[in-house]
């Protein structure tokens, strides 16, 4: 049986890796958010509890993949549906963060050949009275947000970017900037 589990993680690694090593060669257009960052993304977040990082920055992080991730589906959408923009885009948003937070006490003690995983850490803590979790998929969700307005119409008052991979730049460094003060609050205030 070990075997045979070491035999499928190695065909799963190896099927990613032919699946990202296509997309990264063959792609025909350039997406807002590109694939290899929000499977870089997945990757971190699977593994921030193993090293120990706080349940709230790991939820700022979350924010920004499912916040990628509904971006895509908004784009998709905006070709198959006939829905303003000003209407989808936020909705879409909104309906994927509420799933995700749902998920989060919907699916809580799950459990996988005799391991047990808590999505939200109940010897975690609170901030402002809400999991640590939760807080930082809300705090991340409203900066990742926002940020994307704010850089589309920097890029629409313009007509054009301010400096190569300005989107990526921009909203990474956002949810780094809050990353770094919710450590400091986390660890230094509260």
């Amino acid at each position: 049986m070990q075997n045979f589990n070491s035999k499928l993680k190695i065909f799963f690694v190896f099927l990613i890796s032919l699946f990202t090593i296509h997309y990264s060669l063959f792609t025909r257009e350039t997406l807002a958010h590109c694939p290899l960052c929000v499977g870089g993304a997945a990757i971190g977040l699977s593994v921030a509890r193993f090293f120990g990082i706080d349940d709230a920055i790991t939820g700022v992080w979350l924010a920004a993949f499912i916040g990628a991730i509904s971006f895509w589906l908004d784009s998709w959408l905006a070709k198959k549906v006939k829905i303003a923009p000003s209407i989808l885009r936020p909705a879409t948003y909104i309906i994927f963060f509420g799933l995700t937070i749902w998920s989060f006490y919907a699916f809580n003690d799950y459990m996988i050949a005799k391991l047990r995983f808590y999505l939200v850490n109940p010897h975690a803590g609170q901030i402002l009275g809400v999991d640590k979790l939760t807080f930082g998929v809300i705090s991340g969700g409203i900066l990742f947000y926002l940020v994307d307005i704010a850089d589309n119409a920097l890029i629409k008052a313009r007509g054009k970017v301010f400096f190569p991979f300005q989107r990526i730049i921009v909203s990474l460094g956002s949810i780094l900037i809050l990353s770094l003060a919710l450590y400091i609050l986390l660890n230094y205030f509260i």
